[in-house]
C-alpha cells in the first residue's frame, strides 16, 4: 500500500482536475454499478484518495456497506446545533458558538444536556457522482447519544453532497447517560452511494415474496418501503416488554464492551397481562419490531420514520442495517430490529403491532465480499437487546 501523501497526490480534486477527466479516483468509480457501496469499493475509495486520514483504518473499521468514523483529538462544547449554510465552513462558526476546547486524547465525559462538536479523522475527497449519508452506529443510538454529521456549506445534517471535499464534523449530545470518548472513538457511520438504488414498490413486493424481507404474510408495503411494527405482545420475551432508561447514572465508556450491569442504568418494563406501553415524556425506551427483519446480499436497508403525525414519539435514531442482516447463510434467520423510542412533550400509549418505521431497501453496487454477521457482528440474530456495553442478562 502506497503512503497516504503519494496516494493523495496521485489524485486531482474530485477525481476532476486532469484535462481527460480520467483520474485515478474517476477510473474506480466508473466501475461502480448505481447503489451503495460495498467493502471492497469503500477500501478503493480510501486507496485513490476519495477518504483521506492521517491513520491506516482499524481492522474492523469498513463495515459491509458502510464506514465507521472516527473522532478526531478536538472537541468543543458549543452553545447550539448550527447548520453551517451555503458558502460558510463549520469553523468560520465556530468562532462564535463554542464555548471551551477538550482535548480527546487521554479521553473526556460528555455531559448529558449539553452540545458537543468534533472534527472527524476522516476527511471526502469525492468524485463528481459519489454521495453519501450518515447515521449514528447502533450502539449509539442504544445509549440514546443523539449524533449528526455536519460538512462545510451543509444546509441539511447528515447529508454529505456528490462531489464534496473538506473535513467532517460530529454533532454529539448524549440525552441519558454520560459518556466516555476518546479520538479514535466511533459513534457515526457513513454510506457511500451512487446514482439512485432504491426500490420501488413493486420491486419490494416481489423481493419480499422470494427473501421474505419480513417475517409477515401481509407485509405493508408503500411509499417505497416496508412497514415496521412494534412488539409488545408480551410473549416474545418472556413477559418483557422492553427497558426504561434510568436518570443520574454513572458514566459510559462508550469503547468498553460487556462492563456494565444492565440493573445499574435500565429498569426492565413487564406486560403484566397488558398489550401496550404508556411512553412517559422525555423518557427513552429500549423495545423490538414485531417482525423478524431479512436484509439479502444484494441490498441494503436503511429504517426511516413512518409518519410524524401518528404519535407523539421518535423511533430509531441508528438506521442502517448492513447486507447479511438476519441472513440464514450467516446465523441470522431473521433478527428483530432494535427499537429506540423517545416520546415527546405528552405521554402517548404505543399499541402492540403500531406501525413506528418503515425499511428502506437499496441495490448495492455490487455484493460485498464479506456480510454482516460474518464478522462476529454483535447484533446478528438479535431479539430485544440492549448495547454491547452491557454484561448479558443472567
Amino acid at each position: 500500500m502506497r503512503p497516504l501523501a503519494s496516494r493523495a497526490a496521485s489524485v486531482k480534486p474530485n477525481g476532476r482536475g486532469d484535462p481527460s477527466g480520467l483520474g485515478e479516483l474517476s477510473r474506480v468509480v466508473d466501475l461502480m454499478k448505481p447503489g451503495i457501496l460495498p467493502a471492497q469499493a469503500i477500501a478503493a475509495l480510501h486507496e485513490t484518495g476519495g477518504i483521506l486520514t492521517a491513520l491506516p483504518f482499524d481492522a474492523d473499521q469498513v463495515q459491509p456497506a458502510s464506514l465507521d468514523l472516527r473522532l478526531g483529538r478536538t472537541a468543543w462544547r458549543i452553545r447550539a446545533s448550527f447548520l453551517p449554510g451555503e458558502g460558510r465552513t463549520v469553523d468560520q462558526r465556530l468562532s462564535d458558538l463554542a464555548l471551551h476546547r477538550l482535548d480527546l486524547a487521554e479521553g473526556a465525559v460528555l455531559e448529558t444536556g449539553c452540545v458537543y462538536l468534533v472534527e472527524l479523522a476522516e476527511r471526502l475527497n469525492l468524485p463528481a457522482d459519489l454521495a453519501a449519508s450518515t447515521n449514528p452506529k447502533s450502539s449509539t443510538g442504544r445509549l440514546d447519544v443523539f449524533t449528526r454529521v455536519i460538512a462545510d456549506h451543509a444546509r441539511a445534517f447528515d447529508a454529505i453532497p456528490a462531489g464534496y471535499e473538506g473535513p467532517l464534523y460530529l454533532e454529539i449530545s448524549p440525552r441519558t447517560f454520560p459518556i466516555l470518548v476518546r479520538a479514535g472513538s466511533r459513534l457515526s457511520q457513513i454510506r457511500f452511494r451512487r446514482g439512485i438504488g432504491r426500490l420501488p414498490d413493486a420491486e419490494l413486493l416481489a423481493l419480499q415474496e422470494t427473501e421474505r424481507l419480513v417475517d409477515s404474510a401481509t407485509a405493508d408495503i408503500s411509499g417505497g418501503g416496508i412497514a415496521v411494527g412494534v412488539d409488545l405482545s408480551a410473549s416474545s420475551w418472556d413477559g418483557l416488554l422492553g427497558f426504561r432508561a434510568k436518570r443520574h447514572t454513572g458514566v459510559i465508556d462508550v469503547d468498553r464492551r460487556a462492563a456494565l450491569d444492565i440493573e445499574d442504568f435500565w429498569e426492565p418494563i413487564r406486560a403484566r397481562g397488558r398489550t401496550d406501553l404508556v411512553l412517559d415524556p422525555d423518557a427513552f425506551y429500549i423495545l423490538a419490531s414485531r417482525e423478524a427483519v431479512h436484509v439479502p446480499p444484494d441490498y441494503a436497508a436503511e429504517m426511516v420514520p413512518f409518519d410524524p403525525l401518528v404519535g407523539e414519539f421518535r423511533v430509531h435514531y441508528a438506521g442502517f442495517f448492513d447486507p447479511g442482516f438476519g441472513d440464514a447463510a450467516v446465523g441470522g434467520s431473521g433478527a428483530r430490529a432494535v427499537l429506540e423510542v423517545r416520546s415527546r412533550e405528552v405521554p402517548f400509549i404505543l399499541e402492540h403491532g403500531q406501525i413506528v418505521g418503515r425499511l428502506i431497501y437499496e441495490r448495492m453496487s455490487e455484493r460485498p465480499t464479506v456480510l454482516y454477521g460474518e464478522l462476529g457482528s454483535n447484533y446478528q440474530g438479535q431479539g430485544l437487546k440492549l448495547s454491547k456495553h452491557f454484561k448479558p442478562a443472567g
